[in-house]
């Protein structure tokens, strides 16, 4: 990664971290936030898991691993290399922060392998320590994410945190037009669509994949942080899709590029032809839809996804090597955004675990030339990408469009 350390010496990293995120996408989203929208980000999640396996014991260390991919005592190195990368990407930026109760002893050695964390102490006044903790996370991801997604109270020990955010300006940015599907759950609706062209067909292509096909574009970003856009069959489960997408990211399965890609309609929302034309240029145009995204997740909703089962039971402490005094884990959250715009894209995420006491008239055409269009008229699956690593940073689903608002009419007023 740029500034970020050596691509090589993370690749395991970054397949454990984009493993988590496809295992997350198909088994760990309920199906009603797919249905209204939703953006997660395991980058957000995966240095937390990594700190605390590095200090639990028995069973939940072993849990922790298998959820991470790695073993306990090589995540952490791992976890302050991906979050030292992440900060060296222009845009982006990420935290790890750490607050305990005054009369909790700590391992130094634990606290002291946490990068550029500094231990806070709650003060015993729940709302200001609330506050304290909404604050760090609104500094630490520009606004974008402007409060800490767990509950404190007097029950809540430890908490461990991690802020990420990344923005980034399109190489080519698209103009606003209207979007108006034919058929589809979007149907019959004015939408507020983006397009673009360009002469770039590699931007697109269309890979076979366990999901049916799968209609992938790249729109790039001027840091080195692109969005993947991608569009399955109508009956494909979201899930399915995002976790297509990510095994096409990692060369799982080939991907016909759009100049070689068939006449017809050769994937999801693709049509290719031949056309005359003035240049020598080929075309691919596209259609999408703007979108802005918040989601709130519950990780103890799906334990076994992240490790936590045994350490949520508050029977036992399971991290000898965090504390002496007995912890579990009390709750698990993140609070994520994605909000991709005609200009370029911003993303952001805190994940929260809270331990408790144990007991996201024009010349005539001289050129015949290859001419795609691609319309996302439809839901889809993106994935935040850097682009040489093929690190995930945040991944979602679009259920819902922008309605087109005409400006000055008023249907009350309509007499005809």
């Amino acid at each position: 990664m740029p500034n970020g350390g050596d691509v090589r010496a993370t690749s395991a990293t970054i397949r454990a971290v984009n493993g988590l995120t496809s295992r997350w996408a198909a088994g760990g989203v309920p199906p009603e936030d797919f249905a209204k929208g939703t953006a997660f980000s395991a980058v957000g999640v995966w240095p937390l898991l990594a700190f605390l396996a590095e200090g639990a014991g028995g069973p939940a260390r072993g849990e922790l691993e298998d959820a991470l991919g790695m073993r306990a005592d090589e995540a952490p190195d791992a976890a302050r290399d991906l979050l030292g990368a992440l900060s060296g990407i222009r845009g982006s930026s990420a935290a790890i922060g750490l607050w305990a109760r005054p009369r909790l002893a700590l391992h130094e050695r634990w606290v002291a392998g946490l990068p550029d964390a500094t231990l806070g102490r709650f003060s015993g006044d729940d709302e200001a320590d609330r506050k304290a903790l909404d604050a760090w996370a609104s500094e630490r991801t520009g606004g974008l994410i402007p409060a800490m997604p767990l509950q404190i109270d007097e029950a809540t020990k430890m908490v461990l945190a991690a802020a990420q955010a990344v923005r980034t300006q399109w190489l080519q940015p698209f103009d606003e037009a209207e979007l108006a599907p034919d058929d589809g759950p979007w149907a019959g609706r004015c939408l507020v669509g983006l397009r673009r062209s360009t002469s770039l067909l590699d931007r697109v292509g269309v890979a076979e994949t366990a999901a049916g096909p799968l209609t992938v574009l790249k729109v790039l970003g001027d840091t080195g942080v692109d969005v993947h856009l991608l569009l399955g069959e109508e009956e494909a489960a979201p899930g399915a899709v995002l976790a297509a997408g990510i095994d096409v990211l990692n060369g799982a399965h080939r991907t016909l590029p759009g100049d070689s890609l068939p006449l017809g309609e050769p994937g999801p929302g693709l049509n290719v032809r031949n056309v005359r034309s003035l240049t020598r240029e080929p075309v691919l145009d596209v259609t999408t839809s703007p979108f802005s995204l918040t989601a709130d997740h519950d990780l103890l909703a799906s334990p076994a996804l992240f490790g936590l089962t045994t350490a949520m039971d508050d029977r036992y402490g399971h991290f000898p090597g965090i504390s002496d005094f007995p912890l579990a884990i009390g709750q698990a959250r993140q609070s994520a955004l994605a909000r991709f715009t005609a200009e370029g894209f911003e993303s952001a995420s805190v994940t929260a675990m809270g331990s408790c006491a144990g007991s996201a008239a024009e010349p005539r055409p001289t050129y015949v030339v290859r001419r795609i269009d691609l319309e996302f008229d439809r839901p889809f699956g993106f994935l935040t990408v850097h682009r040489t690593s093929r690190l995930v940073i945040s991944a979602g689903w679009v259920a819902e469009p922008v309605d087109y608002v005409f400006e000055g009419y008023d249907d009350e007023d309509d007499d005809y």
